[in-house]
């Protein structure tokens, strides 16, 4: 069994981003129309076209014929099912409202689904401009800008301070490259290191969040996500202190997740959810404020989900802004760096005359 999984995981990124939430909605359906868990798994094994993901289908398939619960199967792969997954089955699995919680799954999956690409669509315009721009930089400074030195290095007259700055450069990065590639490779690959540890992924998460603009998206997202999360968690009938600690393991955000977490405790202890989060880092006013209107008149996951929409209008509005913003500020950025170096080559034939003289 344990090396089946290891193949299943080997395939996880194809299988989250084509196979995951197709999978859910028709789980949903089809256990909703009253057939079997075990007819359904069968079934959908045999329909699946995505090899890898038809292998991981096997073995739940295995795990219900053996008398286990599918949510025990679906825990083997924590790195396709997470633990929100597996909790929500296990609540629909224990409310006998399987169909309904595995719907609102799908809701839930779908959504971040659609916000991630959103995202990525949003920053691709700009990487591919910027990655242009080092491009086409790299190219002059390496082998334009050394041909037009060669032209001006006879007159003995001293270059313009631009152009010298910039050949300087030049002959600095021909002549130190098996410095300066290793170097880059470097920084970059313990900047990595340094992000995969407790405290470098803590202060890179907040760095994060305290960008211009850009902080205020990824807050507002995280909100969004917990608030959805938290929700949809205690409306499938999961435990408020379970929920919390899903939830905090699920937003992505190390500063999120400690502030959930130390509300938890004080929820443990036996405070209001609305009191716990008060005062606690990037946990927003009107996110407390709603939580304790629902305690008050007992609709907690209503007022989370009314949160949750909220923050997701803001989030997609904003994404819609940048966008349109983006375009022509890049287009500004591009001009000026490409013009900067056509102006540093050129600069010299402009003063010609006093050059020759």
């Amino acid at each position: 069994m344990a090396k089946t999984e290891e193949v299943k995981i080997g395939g996880v990124r194809k299988i989250v981003a084509k196979e995951l939430v197709p999978f859910t909605k028709q789980l949903a359906s089809m256990t909703g129309a009253g057939m079997s868990i075990l007819t359904t798994m069968q079934t959908l094994e045999e329909q699946c076209e995505n090899p890898e993901f038809k292998k991981l289908l096997g073995v739940l398939l295995r795990t219900i014929e053996g008398g286990d619960p599918l949510s025990k199967g679906l825990a083997k792969f924590p790195r396709v099912f997470d633990e929100m997954y597996v909790n929500m089955v296990i609540a629909g699995e224990q409310s006998g409202e399987f169909a309904g919680i595995l719907r609102r799954l799908a809701v839930i999956l779908g959504n971040s689904s659609r916000l991630r690409r959103k995202v990525k669509s949003a920053m691709t315009y700009p990487t591919v401009i910027m990655s242009i721009a080092l491009i086409l930089c790299w190219a002059l400074i390496q082998f334009v800008v050394p041909t037009f030195a060669e032209m001006f290095s006879g007159s003995g007259k001293k270059l313009p301070g631009l152009t010298q700055a910039l050949v300087d450069f030049s002959d600095f990065t021909k002549s130190w490259w098996y410095v300066i590639v290793p170097s880059i490779v470097a920084a970059v690959y313990l900047f990595l290191r340094w992000k995969k540890s407790e405290l470098g992924r803590a202060r890179f998460d907040e760095f994060m969040l305290r960008l211009p603009v850009f902080g205020v998206l990824n807050h507002k997202a995280a909100v969004g996500r917990l608030a959805r999360l938290l929700a949809q968690m205690l409306t499938s009938g999961v435990p408020i202190l379970r929920s919390l600690e899903v939830v905090a393991g699920a937003l992505g955000n190390r500063v999120l997740e400690k502030s959930v977490t130390l509300a938890r405790k004080e929820v443990e202890q036996g405070n209001q959810l609305a009191t716990a989060m008060e005062g606690k880092p990037y946990m927003p006013v009107l996110m407390i404020r709603m939580i304790a209107a629902g305690e008050k008149a007992g609709r907690v996951e209503e007022m989370l989900d009314s949160v949750a929409d909220a923050y997701d209008e803001e989030v997609e509005t904003l994404l819609a802004t940048l966008t349109s913003l983006m375009e022509p500020f890049l287009m500004v950025f591009l001009g000026g760096i490409i013009g900067t170096v056509v102006v540093a080559m050129f600069l010299p034939i402009f003063k010609m005359g006093s050059l020759a003289h």
